[in-house]
């Protein structure tokens, strides 16, 4: 696959942003390999411990290794290239290797969000339905949850792929240290404009019933809470308090993606910079496993028998 360049072909594109100063890439190379290492450990880790016990074969902990598939996707998407980009002295990747990571980082940007969002709604069923919860969140129908979470990302992305790949291009320059479609696009000297409002579209559609919905089950669990029993409150803040954790996290890192790619921040230093593009794609691989693995007490208990082989 290769992409126009002023009637030329681009066939690689040039990732200015990352930073050549002697040890310093190595240093970064050891730093981002061993989290690289410890993202991996810590989700196979708790995928192993859900597949593998039945009392965790419940909705959550379906839609939680749903997340932790999701949190490998994306880390693997970014690591490898990112890894093999600070240790190269030239900084160029392939027009079709640059696009395949713009869709799996962009996927799995799209997929945690429905992930969070599913695990909402199945929250809200639990403290707000709790009589109806087996009925309502039955096998077919989480089935279904997990497999929109996962297809509609997917597909969507594979659109906007196509829609990238067929721009006309002033530059080859990405001035991240990864594949970003936003800064294709803007390299673009042909007519954007279906890109622009389709992502416009879809930003506005999806995106915003996804907030409106995870913002509507969390209005709910706090009106249970507040006039429900002592009981429930502990429910509640035991099963909700990771998953709105994980949830802000998330938003606070893509946030951080969007000022980044939509307003000047030439002022900010360059690695400063690179850290906060970095951080919605490293930060949360790392702390779902922490935020989920400690706070829910079934997966505390296999934990200590799988390390000390005894119950507890």
């Amino acid at each position: 696959m290769k992409i126009t360049l002023n009637s030329t072909e681009v066939s690689y594109f040039t990732l200015a942003a990352h930073v050549d100063t002697g040890l310093f890439k190595y240093f970064s190379f050891l730093i981002l390999f061993i989290l690289y290492v410890v993202i991996l450990c810590a989700n196979v880790l708790l995928i192993v411990v859900i597949c593998m016990n039945r009392s965790l074969h419940e909705p959550m902990y379906v839609f939680l290794c749903s997340l932790f598939v999701n949190e490998l996707y994306g880390s693997t998407g970014l690591f490898p290239l990112l890894l093999l980009q600070i240790l190269s002295d030239v900084h160029t990747v392939s027009a079709p290797a640059c696009l395949l990571q713009v869709f799996c980082l962009y996927s799995y940007g799209g997929v945690e969000f429905f992930n969070l969002a599913v695990m909402s709604y199945d929250r809200y069923l639990a403290i707000c339905c709790p009589l109806q919860y087996n009925t309502r969140m039955n096998s077919n129908k989480i089935a279904r949850l997990v497999a929109l979470s996962w297809i509609y990302p997917l597909l969507n992305n594979i659109f906007f792929i196509f829609l990238t790949a067929r721009l006309q291009l002033c530059g080859n320059i990405i001035n991240k240290v990864y594949c970003d479609n936003h800064y294709i696009v803007k390299l673009s000297c042909s007519d954007t404009s279906v890109n622009n409002i389709l992502g416009l579209t879809h930003m506005f559609t999806v995106i915003l019933s996804l907030v409106v919905l995870i913002l509507y089950t969390y209005v709910r669990i706090l009106k249970v809470c507040f006039s429900g029993s002592k009981q429930t409150r502990q429910k509640a803040v035991s099963t909700c308090t990771p998953h709105l954790a994980s949830l802000l996290n998330f938003s606070f890192g893509v946030y951080f993606e969007i000022v980044q790619s939509r307003f000047d921040m030439s002022s900010v230093p360059k690695v400063l910079r690179v850290v906060l593009s970095l951080y919605w794609l490293t930060c949360q691989p790392l702390v779902n496993p922490l935020l989920f693995g400690l706070q829910m007490s079934k997966i505390r208990i296999i934990y200590k028998n799988l390390l000390f082989g005894r119950k507890m």
